[in-house]
């Protein structure tokens, strides 16, 4: 096969398939993040935080802390966007006058709607 012939291909499609185990699926709770970044990389660091205390230090504690590459960080800010403009859409939805008092497809909490 000749290298134009290689090119004119359309690229195969891959699918992941990712595994892991039951305490991973079941994910972490975070109210906090911090970005930072050197040379090389970018690093998001997830924490808990309680901010009902009323000290001037805030207790918290790291949940999980993630490197990537800046290739994947924009992937990753891309992919935020679109769900982050997908879920605002599916708000703005929800609070139209012809929606309220439905059922929302995620099977949310009634009054937690109410005290928006």
């Amino acid at each position: 096969m000749s290298e134009s012939e290689w090119n004119e291909e359309e690229p195969r499609e891959r699918h992941l398939n990712i595994h892991f185990t039951p305490e991973i699926m079941a994910g972490v709770y975070a109210n906090f993040a911090n970005v930072s970044h050197s040379d090389y990389e970018f690093t998001i660091t997830f924490a808990r935080v309680d901010h009902e205390v009323e000290e001037d230090e805030v207790p918290g504690v790291v949940v999980s802390r993630v490197n990537l590459s800046p290739r994947f960080m924009q992937e990753l800010i891309e992919a935020m966007g679109d769900n982050y403009s997908k879920w605002r859409t599916r708000e703005g939805i929800k609070n139209l006058p012809e929606f309220e008092g439905q059922d929302d497809d995620y099977g949310g909490d009634d009054e937690a709607d109410d005290e928006r």
